[in-house]
C-alpha cells in the first residue's frame, strides 16, 4: 500500500519556481508559437498544469496507466458508462450508491442500456448473469451504506474469462487501504469529494484506466463532454491527498473502537463495520484491505424514522449532511438522504431500514464520539 513517502514523492517540486507547493494555474488557454507547437498545453477544457499532477499522482496510487479528474463523482462515472453503446448490459452490485443507480435506470436505460442488479457478494450471481451483452461489471467495495464486501480479484477473473470490464468505486476504500487494479479491475473510480479531498471544502471526482488504450476512451469523453476539474479545485485535492494516509488512519482507529461501542449496545439491532468479525465480509475484508475505514452504519430495534431522526438531532459532534469522508465527524439518514431516490423494496432489500443511520467518523477523539452517541442513545 501507499506509504506516506510515496505521496509526497509523487508530488513535484515546481520546476519553475521551485515552490512546494503545486501552482494554481488558472488559465482557460495557452500560448502557442504556430498552430499545434506548445509547450504540451492548449486549452485548459482539454488539459491543465494542475490537474495534470493530481490525474498523473491518482494514477501511480492505484498503480493504473492514466488518471482523469472530473468536476464530480458522478461525472466520472458518467465518463465510464459513456463506454457503452445501445444494447450493451452491465451487472452493477444490487447495494449501490443512489446517483448511480439514477443514472444508470433513469438516463442510461433510455439509450438502451441495461442494468442487471445482483448481490456480487456471492460470485455466483455475477456468473449466472452474464451474457453476450454484458460490456461491464460495476462494483463497490466497500459499499455506501451497509459496507458489504465483495471478492475483487475473484470478480476480476470471472470478468476477463468473458471479455468484460470491471470497474471498482473504491472511493470508501482510497488507495491508501486498497488497490483494485492489483486484484484485477481495469477502472477504479473515486469520489474525490469524499476521503481524497477531504475537508467538505470541493466536489471532485478521479477516473484511473489500468492501461493506455482504456485511457484514451475516457479522455476522449472527458475532453469531448467536458465536465473538467477547475484548476483551483484540483489544487484542493492534491492538497487532501497530502495527508490522505494520516486522516485515513485515525479515521479507522476511531471507527473501530466506535464500532466496538455499538456493537454492545442494547438499542442498536445491526450494525455494519468491516472491522467487526461479525460482519459478514470481515475474513475478505482484512484479506483485500489494509485498513477498515471510517464508515459506520446501523439501524435501530426501534425500527422507526422518528426514533432514528430523535438520535440524529441529540447528536452534538455528528453534523447531519449528504457526504461523508472530512475531518468532522458526520450523520446521514439514508433513506431519504444519500438513498433517497432509490425505491423503498430496494432499500429494505439491502437492509437500508427506516432506522437506518450512517456515521461518518472524523478526527475527533474517539472517547469523546463515543460520549456523544451515549448521550444521544440514552436520550
Amino acid at each position: 500500500m501507499s506509504s506516506q513517502t510515496d505521496i509526497l514523492q509523487y508530488i513535484p517540486i515546481d520546476p519553475h519556481t521551485g515552490a512546494i507547493t503545486v501552482p494554481i494555474y488558472q488559465t482557460s488557454t495557452f500560448a502557442q508559437e504556430a498552430p499545434g507547437e506548445n509547450k504540451g498545453f492548449d486549452y485548459s477544457r482539454t488539459n491543465n498544469p494542475t490537474r495534470q499532477v493530481l490525474e498523473n499522482l491518482i494514477a501511480k496510487l492505484e498503480n493504473g496507466a492514466q488518471g482523469f479528474a472530473f468536476g464530480s463523482g458522478l461525472a466520472a462515472i458518467d465518463a465510464v458508462f459513456k463506454t457503452l453503446s445501445s444494447g450493451d448490459e452491465v451487472i452493477a452490485i444490487a447495494n449501490i450508491y443512489g446517483g448511480t443507480q439514477r443514472l444508470l435506470d433513469q438516463v442510461y436505460a433510455k439509450f438502451g442500456v441495461k442494468t442487471h442488479y445482483v448481490d456480487s457478494t456471492n460470485t455466483a450471481n455475477i456468473k449466472q448473469t452474464i451474457n453476450e451483452n454484458t460490456k461491464l461489471i460495476w462494483i463497490e467495495s466497500p459499499t455506501n451504506p451497509t459496507l458489504k464486501i465483495s471478492d475483487i480479484k475473484a470478480i476480476a477473473q470471472i470478468a476477463k474469462q468473458h471479455n468484460i470490464l470491471l470497474c471498482v468505486d473504491n472511493t470508501f476504500a482510497t488507495p491508501i487501504a486498497q488497490k483494485p487494479m492489483d486484484l484485477g479491475a481495469d477502472i477504479v473510480v473515486h469520489s474525490a469529494t469524499k476521503y481524497i479531498a477531504g475537508h467538505s471544502d470541493v466536489v471532485a471526482g478521479l477516473v484511473v484506466t489500468k492501461t493506455e488504450e482504456l485511457g484514451k476512451i475516457i479522455k476522449f469523453h472527458q475532453n469531448s463532454t467536458g465536465a473538467i476539474l477547475s484548476p483551483f479545485d484540483s489544487f484542493l485535492t492534491i492538497r487532501g491527498i497530502e495527508t490522505l494516509l494520516l486522516r485515513y488512519k485515525r479515521y479507522s482507529e476511531n471507527a473501530q473502537k466506535i464500532a466496538e461501542y455499538l456493537s454492545t449496545h442494547p438499542k442498536i439491532n445491526n450494525i455494519y463495520y468491516p472491522g467487526l468479525p461479525t460482519h459478514e465480509g470481515h475474513e475478505l475484508a482484512q484479506k483485500q484491505q489494509k485498513y477498515f475505514g471510517g464508515v459506520i452504519s446501523f439501524d435501530l430495534k426501534e425500527n422507526t424514522k422518528e426514533a432514528a431522526l430523535k438520535i440524529i438531532k441529540n447528536f452534538k459532534l455528528f453534523t447531519l449532511t449528504e457526504g461523508l469522508g472530512g475531518i468532522k465527524s458526520l450523520s446521514n439518514y439514508s433513506f431519504e438522504m444519500s438513498h433517497g431516490s432509490v425505491s423503498e423494496e430496494t432499500k429494505l432489500k439491502v437492509g437500508i431500514t427506516a432506522s437506518f443511520i450512517r456515521l461518518s467518523i472524523g478526527l475527533e477523539e474517539a472517547d469523546d464520539l463515543i460520549a456523544d452517541i451515549k448521550q444521544a442513545l440514552a436520550k
